[in-house]
């Protein structure tokens, strides 16, 4: 058998809702580690860092992961990220009232802040942006 050598990116929005349920959220434990051994990976995004957080297996999971990045956090989740992450009083500060386009990144075990600002007039902005009403995909 002949191995394509291709990668399979798997994009889970929402994470948050998965752990609402107890199924649910047991598929995606197990699921976590299988993507990974069959040259797949997983990444989770959610804005609601307060929900993963109060289940033991996302927590776990978070904690495993090698690459994370944090933006903006409300206080609640700043604390539980901080003492699951390992991250220092001083580093919080890049996710403590962070502006658009800052934050935090954990790779491995190193924590490293970005600024990621780039002027609105570009083309690279416009297809960037998430916020409603602007951008190159706002009146679709």
């Amino acid at each position: 058998m002949t191995r394509l050598r291709k990668r399979t990116h798997v994009f889970i929005d929402e994470f948050h809702v998965v752990f609402e349920n107890e199924f649910s959220a047991q598929f995606f434990n197990s699921a976590w580690r299988q993507f990974r051994k069959r040259n797949a990976y997983p990444t989770a995004i959610t804005q609601n860092v307060e929900y993963l957080l109060d289940s033991v297996q996302a927590s776990t999971m978070l904690s495993n992961s090698e690459f994370v990045i944090m933006l903006n956090q409300a206080a609640s989740d700043r604390a539980k990220l901080a003492k699951l992450l390992n991250i220092s009083e001083i580093q919080m500060r890049y996710i403590t009232n962070a502006p658009a386009g800052t934050g935090l990144i954990k790779y491995g075990s190193a924590l490293v802040p970005f600024v990621n600002k780039f002027n609105k007039d570009t083309k690279l902005y416009q297809l960037m942006t998430t916020k409603p009403g602007e951008g190159r995909f706002s009146n679709i």
